[in-house]
């Protein structure tokens, strides 16, 4: 398997467990005042509805969120946490189904008031309805690519003889539900092209149900694969490697903690009963276990981690396939905090990725007649910028950097000789590259915030570009808009980027609406790139901003532990001098701000909500990890001690955590920003519970009149699952955000 696959199996793809890219959105509001407040409810006591505000219309009032009694202890330090029933899943527990009932038609009641909350929906489907296509992948003749026609809830899988052939249909996800919600996960071609497994996950859940199609019939397998999760599907001769848990309690498949990761081969036309364990580590229950092939498909590697135990890292095995009962073999046998993942073999030895000795990655020969450390051969050496993506396509090695968060493309030669740097379309985003050993040309995708992702053929020997695909969106100019990077001194006088896009002729009065939206946090960088649905904020004249925090992937290995475990105040504090920024140079003011996180974001934004809560109008927290002392005890959450720290294992990690835990520095008597918080039924990444307790704590305490709201959808996941979720989801927090910073929509 290519490097451009490993995003099912290197610690990269466990980091993003965590992450899921939700575009920062777009905005335009009215008057506050024309709505009514909401109100905070005494000690579990409903306020009369009949009370009123001031203006005569009634008062809105929270629902009831009892507290409990429950007290924990961690190194003799005694923590209340008053809101653990909402632990409980809502699908098995009435009285949590019940809050959520009740919390949902306190939100709905005050969205649907906004008076031009249709409209908002009516832009935004507007914009999002324009044809996008993913890159091409070849297999023989065939092309394979996805293409959504505009408002198609999922992505149709198409292939076509050659890249002028006729286009037909190969797998449409729309017709596996009524709702559109059910959608697609993994999808993996045979080398020959004959077969194609695909992961089906229903309404946003993590969990997938494997299948195969006969290619050239479209004739559904009988394979039918349950309980995959955090995993790949690796083809090797006639069957192919998968990973998958034992089968959860019924009843609590959304919240129970995953362990056991086993890794199993299945052969088509097999029942699953029938696959072949290849591993599992029993006395290790936390740890993620993947097996992945060669392009040649004549090895495989088995990739193990541990990050429940805090380690960032992984290590690798390798066995060679056209050995009968050949064992795995170590490459790197001990687990630490260094991340190693085979690109590609050329004959008997393995390029592999690593961040072994080198912060910003480098690239190494692996050679089975001289196994130890010191016999590897450099071929990428480490360089000032981090190392990006590696893939080996037509007999060449593409490799990717990062400069100042954006992308540079070279092409090797394999032995690591430096050919030429690939002439991108401008600075911006760049992914793809990828491909098999005999492809003659390979696909990129181009981007940038103001540029929307446009398709290039690169043909590797001339080193030719070739306009493929470029997006056409109604009404739509780049030269409207303005982008700029610019660079601001955090706390400590660290050098922190931000992207900034705007309407030009900007005047930098104090008063334009904006955006700040941030991550920060798994070693993920927050690129530039485009959005359609963020020109419904440009329009309006937003200001979008994106901050490149420590934490991240942006500058390398050592920016990511800048912002992590008991450095993870270093994210908060880079994220505050963001906004102080913003006003310090008249873009905006705290009346005008708002700030938007998802996931690890959504921590990050309750996080600084706490510690400043005067410099911000406004808050949208999706599917964040609010509670920081619990987060492991769900699902995948134990996957996250590494970057995060253990409040049961760890003294110093658990006095950090409580620090600036969200749900536990929220105060009584505060003046918080407007805050609306938004989960999912079936989010069994990040667990509505989270946002439930974050939700109830904020509302009690609540001093203001700014309301605090949680939309809880359904059918959906850590990221809305279809795209009438997802725009349904957008316009109820652009109209929240609109109304919160006084902007009307023209």
């Amino acid at each position: 398997m290519k490097r451009s696959s490993l995003q099912f199996l290197s610690p990269g793809f466990l980091r993003r467990l965590l992450p899921f890219a939700i575009v920062a959105l777009a905005l335009s509001v009215l008057s506050v005042a024309q709505l009514a407040p909401l109100t905070r409810a005494q000690d579990g006591q409903k306020i009369s509805a009949a009370a009123t505000n001031g203006t005569g219309a009634p008062s809105i009032v929270y629902p009831t969120s009892k507290r409990g009694e429950t007290v924990d202890d961690y190194f003799g330090t005694k923590v209340a946490d008053p809101y653990r029933w909402l632990e409980a899943d809502a699908a098995v527990d009435k009285e949590v189904a019940a809050w959520v009932e009740a919390q949902n038609k306190v939100t709905f009641a005050y969205l649907e008031k906004i008076p031009f909350r249709n409209k908002i929906k009516e832009r935004l489907t507007s914009l999002f309805n324009y044809p996008r296509y993913s890159t091409p992948t070849r297999r023989g003749e065939y092309f394979f690519y996805t293409k959504n026609d505009g408002l198609q809830n999922q992505n149709v899988w198409y292939r076509q003889k050659g890249l002028d052939g006729t286009p037909e249909v190969l797998l449409d996800p729309n017709k596996l539900s009524a709702d559109g919600t059910t959608r697609l996960g993994q999808f993996s071609l045979s080398k020959d092209g004959k077969f194609l497994g695909y992961g089906v996950s229903k309404g946003g859940s993590d969990w997938t149900d494997v299948y195969v199609m006969d290619v050239a019939s479209k004739a559904k397998q009988a394979d039918h694969l349950e309980w995959v999760k955090v995993s790949g599907i690796s083809w090797q001769g006639d069957g192919f490697y998968y990973s998958r848990y034992p089968a959860p309690e019924k009843g609590h498949e959304m919240t129970t903690k995953n362990e056991n990761h086993q890794v199993f081969y299945h052969r088509v036309g097999s029942p699953q009963s029938a696959d072949v364990l290849v591993y599992e580590d029993k006395a290790n229950p936390q740890r993620f276990h993947q097996v992945y092939t060669s392009d040649d498909e004549r090895f495989a590697f088995l990739s193990i981690s541990d990050r429940g135990k805090g380690k960032k890292g992984n290590s690798v095995f390798y066995r060679d396939i056209s050995i009968p009962e050949s064992k795995f073999m170590p490459i790197i046998g001990e687990i630490g905090d260094d991340s190693f993942g085979v690109i590609d073999n050329v004959g008997d030895r393995f390029l592999v990725q690593t961040d072994r000795g080198a912060p910003n990655g480098r690239v190494f020969l692996f050679d089975q007649q001289s196994p130890d450390e010191k016999s590897w051969k450099e071929v990428i050496p480490e360089k000032p910028e981090p190392l990006g993506g590696v893939s080996t396509v037509g007999g060449k090695l593409i490799v990717t950097y990062l400069k100042d968060v954006t992308t540079r493309a070279y092409v090797h030669s394999l032995d690591g000789k430096l050919e030429r740097e690939i002439k991108l379309p401008g600075v911006g985003t760049v992914g793809g590259f990828g491909g098999r050993n005999d492809d003659k040309f390979t696909f990129y995708v181009y981007t940038s915030l103001n540029s929307p992702g446009t398709i290039y053929k690169y043909d590797i020997a001339t080193d030719k570009h070739t306009l493929f695909r470029q997006p056409e969106i109604p009404g739509f100019k780049a030269t409207d808009f303005e982008t700029l990077q610019v660079f601001y001194p955090s706390k400590d006088g660290t050098k922190i980027p931000m992207f900034l896009v705007h309407k030009k002729g900007l005047k930098l009065d104090g008063n334009n609406p904006t955006l700040l939206y941030g991550y920060g946090g798994f070693n993920s960088v927050t690129y530039p790139s485009f959005n359609s649905l963020r020109l419904a904020l440009l329009e309006q004249g937003f200001v979008y901003a994106t901050a490149n925090m420590r934490g991240g992937g942006e500058y390398g290995e050592k920016w990511h532990e800048a912002g992590m475990k008991l450095k993870k105040q270093n994210v908060f504090d880079d994220f505050i001098a963001a906004a102080e920024y913003l006003i310090a140079k008249k873009y905006t003011s705290p009346s005008k701000l708002a700030i938007h996180g998802v996931s690890n974001g959504g921590l990050l934004v309750g996080a600084v909500a706490n510690q400043r809560p005067e410099l911000f109008k406004a808050v949208i927290q999706q599917a964040g990890v609010m509670d920081m002392l619990r987060f492991h005890k769900f699902t995948i959450g134990w996957n996250w001690v590494a970057d995060y720290g253990s409040s049961e294992n760890n003294e110093a990690e658990f006095k950090a955590l409580r620090a600036y835990s969200p749900i536990h520095n929220v105060k009584a008597g505060t003046k918080y920003p407007a805050t609306l918080t938004t989960t999912a039924d079936h989010d069994d990444r990040v667990v509505p519970a989270h946002s439930f307790k974050y939700a109830a704590a904020l509302q009690a305490a609540q001093a203001g009149d700014n309301p605090v709201l949680i939309r809880i959808d359904t059918k959906s996941g850590h990221g809305a699952s279809s795209t009438t979720k997802s725009i349904e989801q957008n316009t109820d927090i652009y109209s929240f955000l609109m109304w919160s910073l006084g902007v009307t929509p023209n």
